[in-house]
């Protein structure tokens, strides 16, 4: 075969996709495997949500609504905002990959930091453009050398808050003092895909930015504290002189049926919501306090999920929780080889996840005797 591909897209690193439950518990001889790596929502999706997807279902010959009307004002009633602020995508990942469309051209550079996103990256090589990829700082975003690495062919930075691994976040001064160092042709972009999470008075308001003198762009989603990660539904929230032209280049028809009806019903039902919340703070605290008592420190976090120090190989650990049935996800590939991730379950679920870590660590500290004896 004599096909040529472009060398961005012939150096393009996949989206590693995990392996199906079922298929890791054939693997390991398992059953009853518990998720705890994703950051998805133990209760799942709302009630009302269901009842809405499953009502739609008949109509699903029909082609869904090309510009999420209901929706988006549903959203711009909420958020107290235009609808022409909003798009919406099949995912906020969506939302990235049409910014970058929009204003990266060949050459053109985009500054990110790592760990965070790997889809920004990936959007931005597809498109030809140049990521300039900062490394955190104390695991937090390196504002001020971000800010000292933008050149005239900086189009676009992403910054997600809080960040992606781990539960970081950056405060309004901070923010504040960032953003008037930045020239007005860059496009500043704020993922809050776990901001639900964050106290509402430590979050950034996006009436702060959206009609200020520098451009900013807000991406959420309903992946996470709404529990549609599997409908695949998120939006942008930016200035119309921006909304503009992302519409222009999206495909039609980009957000199915079942997702708008299911986030529009997400968005009414308030108890469900807060129960989300509720469970995810005695969760974190008790996790915390459960996994600090084994000796391993965690990282402060404000989402649903948060870093574990085990202090000895990841990968290890990660290796004998799943062969009890419990999945986290071994940090060695961001760089942080002794930590894993965590989210947040159920209070059932955060029992289990804790006593599968007792049981791993006691496992590892008796090998290491037993091989310190010899």
């Amino acid at each position: 075969m004599n096909i040529k591909v472009r060398k961005n897209i012939e150096g393009l690193v996949p989206y590693p996709p995990g392996k199906p439950l079922k298929e890791l518990e054939r693997e390991y001889g398992i059953s009853n495997c518990l998720k705890m790596a994703s950051n998805e929502n133990p209760l799942g999706p709302s009630p009302l949500a269901l009842e809405a997807i499953s009502n739609s279902l008949e109509n699903l010959h029909r082609y869904p609504d090309g510009s999420c009307y209901y929706l988006v004002n549903a959203l711009a009633d909420q958020l107290d905002i235009s609808p022409d602020q909003l798009v919406l995508g099949n995912g906020s990942n969506e939302i990235i990959d049409l910014l970058v469309s929009s204003f990266v051209a060949p050459g053109d550079e985009v500054l990110s930091s790592f760990p965070s996103f790997l889809v920004y990256q990936n959007a931005v090589q597809i498109r030809d453009g140049i990521n300039r990829v900062l490394p955190l700082k104390k695991m937090r975003h390196d504002l001020k050398t971000i800010a000292s690495r933008i050149s005239s062919s900086t189009k676009l930075i992403f910054l997600d808050n809080p960040n992606n691994p781990t539960g970081s976040l950056i405060g309004k001064q901070e923010f504040d003092d960032f953003l008037s160092t930045i020239p007005d042709t860059v496009i500043v972009v704020i993922d809050e895909a776990y901001v639900d999470f964050t106290s509402p008075e430590l979050r950034l308001n996006i009436h702060d930015y959206l009609d200020g003198d520098k451009p900013v762009v807000f991406l959420r989603t309903f992946s996470k504290a709404y529990g549609l990660a599997g409908l695949r539904i998120g939006y942008g929230i930016m200035r119309r002189e921006i909304s503009t032209y992302l519409h222009r280049v999206r495909q039609p028809f980009n957000v199915n049926e079942l997702a708008q009806v299911g986030a529009l019903a997400c968005l009414q039902d308030k108890g469900h919501y807060d129960k989300t919340m509720a469970v995810t703070r005695e969760g974190i605290s008790w996790l915390r306090t459960g996994i600090e008592k084994l000796g391993c420190p965690t990282f402060p976090s404000y989402t649903n999920f948060f870093l574990v120090d085990v202090r000895r190989n990841c990968r290890e650990v990660y290796e004998l929780m799943l062969h009890k049935g419990v999945i986290v996800r071994a940090m060695d590939s961001y760089d942080y080889p002794q930590y894993i991730r965590i989210t947040v379950g159920t209070a059932e679920e955060n029992k289990r996840l804790l006593k599968a870590l007792a049981e791993s660590l006691t496992e590892i500290q008796q090998d290491e005797a037993g091989n310190n004896n010899h």
